[in-house]
């Protein structure tokens, strides 16, 4: 069925940022990526640097993070630790922050993991809708302040809230049904309730976009705007739970790209870089940008800047549920 499901998936065109962009000068700016030592977080630094903005690695490994300062080579590139399943260290991380810095231009909530086998955070909940959800959602919450902040008394423009989600938001050509947040056991401990990988994944990514969903209806946007992205299928190795045997994994990953579904990182970081650097008339407030990928619509395949989420369950009634029960585990009153 995959193989089939591959076929029918035409090579569209990636979507690359405006050229103009890059010649953006963000002298002053500070923008924090997480997971940022890697993948299209590293690469999301490197443009940024190059136009001059300060930028901070939330980065759980300071051995890894140390390495890719060292790979970035800046004086406006340093590193604060960040474990986003610890919500202690989310904490910690949000209060170093504020007191080294006085402005936060863009949040770039960046890392991830993609169907590990079942874990729990330190405080317990299911890994992926912990580390990729919760924790990030936490930070959100904590930053949201010095985000308006900036905006209000130094920018008087929208900070911005760029939020990684994935087409797995949505059914793709290689799952079944469309994903949902399990209201009623969004941390799989149910008894007798067998643990999907894939299924908890997809869960986390329908949270973040609804997370980014929900950020655009409860702020004024003239002072803050989120948006949720699927930056394509990238040569990282986020998928590296995915792969059967570690011995083919360049095998599989060549044969992907060879086929056109796999793009490099320089292509996977446009999409972030083209929410962080494009003006706020040039964006929607809330919505989810799209390179291409493997969606089960065919009609949204070749992405879109914005493209509609093809699934019914990502409702404002939802986003709002979820915001919600979120804010009850992760302990904001």
């Amino acid at each position: 069925p995959v193989a089939s499901s591959v076929e029918e998936f035409k090579m569209p065109k990636t979507h690359r940022c405006n050229p103009a962009l890059f010649e953006k000068d963000l002298t002053g700016e500070v923008i924090i990526v997480t997971g940022a030592n890697s993948g299209c977080g590293l690469e999301t630094c490197r443009q940024l640097l190059k136009q001059n903005a300060t930028v901070v690695l939330a980065c759980r490994n300071e051995y890894k993070a140390q390495v890719a300062l060292k790979d970035l080579d800046s004086d406006n590139a340093s590193f604060i630790q960040l474990d986003l399943a610890d919500l202690i260290s989310v904490r910690s991380f949000a209060a170093k922050f504020i007191e080294a810095y006085n402005r936060l231009d863009v949040l770039v909530n960046n890392a991830g993991v993609m169907a590990c086998p079942y874990g729990t955070t330190k405080d317990g909940f299911e890994m992926q809708f912990g580390s990729n959800h919760l924790g990030h959602f936490l930070l959100a919450h904590l930053l949201t302040p010095l985000l308006i902040k900036t905006s209000e008394d130094i920018t008087n423009k929208p900070s911005k809230l760029v939020i990684l989600s994935s087409c797995a938001a949505s059914q793709m050509w290689m799952t079944k049904g469309d994903p949902e947040i399990f209201f009623d056991d969004m941390n799989w401990q149910k008894e007798g309730k067998k643990y999907s990988r894939l299924d908890a994944y997809q869960q986390s990514k329908l949270a973040n976009y609804l997370h980014a969903m929900e950020v655009s209806r409860r702020y004024d946007s003239s002072k803050l705007m989120a948006f949720s992205i699927h930056p394509g299928w990238v040569r990282t190795n986020l998928d590296r739970h995915m792969n059967p045997c570690n011995c083919l994994e360049d095998v599989i990953r060549n044969t992907i790209q060879w086929l056109g579904l796999m793009i490099p990182l320089d292509d996977g970081a446009q999409t972030t870089l083209h929410c962080v650097l494009s003006d706020a008339e040039d964006l929607v407030n809330g919505a989810f940008y799209a390179q291409f990928g493997p969606f089960k619509d065919k009609a949204s395949q070749p992405g879109g800047w914005p493209l509609d989420l093809p699934n019914p369950n990502a409702t404002s009634e939802a986003a709002t549920k979820l915001w919600k029960e979120s804010e009850k585990l992760v302990g904001i009153e």
